[in-house]
């Protein structure tokens, strides 16, 4: 069994590596996309302070169509282009919104997210679809947050198969 560190007393810019360190001892052994993303969802939600949904989208035509998350129950579909999470995947752009409400066109799936962090997927410069994470505080997501779960998103693609034969 894998045991998690949740000592989140470190400072932020310690706490990204030693949670990407132990990303990829969670994630070794095994590559299949499916299991990695629903696990590095859990971690996510066990690891990071002040975090109420983290999952994933995957690109679709174009579309996003939900994949493995945390959360309450989320939206199953978004068009390229609408909400924080199609404006990622349209810009294929990474989104750090300090206040959702104020973002035109917000798709508000949990009324009780204030900011959101989406990160684009993209693999041999094909978009996958997008990773999500949102925060029930204003301004939670900074330039450290982004770099830092821009560097746990590469260690989750580098363990991963992208193989859709399910």
């Amino acid at each position: 069994m894998f045991t998690i560190d949740t000592d989140t007393n470190l400072p932020k810019n310690d706490l990204y590596p030693a949670l990407n360190k132990q990303l990829a001892a969670l994630l070794a052994g095994e590559t299949d996309l499916i299991c990695n993303f629903a696990q590095f969802s859990a971690f996510i939600m066990q690891t990071v302070e002040q975090v109420n949904w983290v999952g994933f989208y995957f690109a679709k035509q174009n579309e996003l169509v939900l994949g493995p998350y945390m959360g309450k129950v989320a939206c199953t579909r978004i068009p390229f282009g609408r909400g924080v999470c199609g404006a990622a995947a349209a810009s294929m752009q990474a989104q750090r919104v300090a206040d959702v409400h104020a973002f035109d066109g917000h798709i508000a799936c949990d009324s009780a997210s204030a900011s959101e962090l989406v990160l684009p997927i993209v693999v041999d410069g094909d978009l996958i679809g997008v990773l999500d994470i949102d925060s029930p505080i204003k301004n939670r997501f900074d330039e450290v947050d982004q770099v830092g779960f821009e560097q746990l998103l590469t260690t989750l693609i580098q363990g991963t198969e992208f193989d859709w034969s399910l």
